[in-house]
């Protein structure tokens, strides 16, 4: 166990401690709001992809990256990284405003994608409950910096602290609009096509999660979308009574579902490698040393 390869991030980093939370699903339908607010970044998933059509795939897909590169051996986790590069080379979308036609994998929208997940997921764990200091919360944001290499950014052009992250929105929010295709993703969002049997669900538990991830987005993306929210203090007692419940599920049975990359992680490095955010409060002179990608 002790030669076991702990992968990119390892049991010490606050991303193993956090990624293994039942709200990283709300968080990552929050991305997807935030994300689409990106015009050129939404048009090349919509003009590459059945998004409409395959939406569950692809936020699985997303889900199933997460746990590799967070959970898995190195060279999963680069190979991961290397079919997401491949995949962005070969993709082109068009202005169909100027007929300009462009990469996906520009920079700039490769980094705007990889802002808005973090900082999704850093957000909703915060807002829902869990408690990291300041200095966790920045390690957090500096750890992501190996995830943006993986996709193909220069991890000394990408946000590394809370401050950095919150600055860069504050650069990137004249380019944001709720376009025709930001538009389609809130529609799916809010109420997705499925079988007639699941209807009942959907109406009962999918669209409580996706009101709770769009509640949770900054007020600028509110005024964007059209729709307003709740006041912060109703989203966040909102978040943190979901994370209250959801948290206890037992961890053990909610890792049983595919794709099972905690588990194997566990299997691995052994029992002592558990994910668990309490560690971050009962470790936090240890974790609050700098981020991987400052060593």
């Amino acid at each position: 166990m002790a030669h076991a390869d702990p992968g990119l991030f390892g049991p010490e980093t606050v991303t193993w401690q956090l990624h293994g939370d039942p709200m990283m699903w709300i968080a990552g339908v929050r991305a997807l709001y935030l994300q689409a607010l990106h015009p050129r970044a939404v048009r090349g998933v919509m003009q590459n992809s059945d998004f409409r059509k395959d939406a569950w795939g692809r936020l699985m897909r997303t889900a199933g990256f997460v746990g590799t590169i967070t959970y898995g051996t190195t060279e999963a986790a680069e190979k991961a990284g290397a079919r997401v590069r491949t995949i962005h080379r070969l993709l082109k979308a068009t202005d169909p405003a100027t007929g300009e036609t462009y990469g996906v994998d520009e920079p700039e929208l490769l980094l705007w994608v990889h802002c808005a997940e973090v900082d999704s997921y850093l957000q909703v764990q915060l807002r829902s409950g869990q408690s990291l200091t300041a200095a966790q919360a920045d390690r957090y944001i500096d750890e992501h910096r190996t995830s943006a290499r993986l996709v193909g950014l220069d991890p000394d052009d990408v946000p590394a602290t809370t401050a950095q992250l919150a600055a860069y929105f504050d650069r990137v929010r004249p380019e944001l609009a709720a376009g025709a295709e930001a538009l389609d993703v809130d529609a799916f969002l809010r109420r997705p096509p499925v079988h007639a049997l699941l209807i009942p669900a959907r109406e009962l538990l999918w669209r409580r999660v996706a009101a709770l991830a769009y509640q949770s987005l900054p007020p600028y993306a509110h005024d964007l979308y059209g729709r307003p929210a709740p006041p912060l203090r109703t989203v966040d007692r909102r978040l943190r009574a979901t994370g209250t419940a959801l948290r206890c599920i037992p961890s053990r049975l909610r890792w049983q579902l595919p794709p099972g990359h905690i588990v194997r992680a566990m299997e691995r490095l052994g029992p002592g490698s558990r994910p668990a955010p309490s560690k971050l409060r009962d470790g936090a002179a240890i974790l609050d040393g700098p981020g991987r990608a400052q060593q």
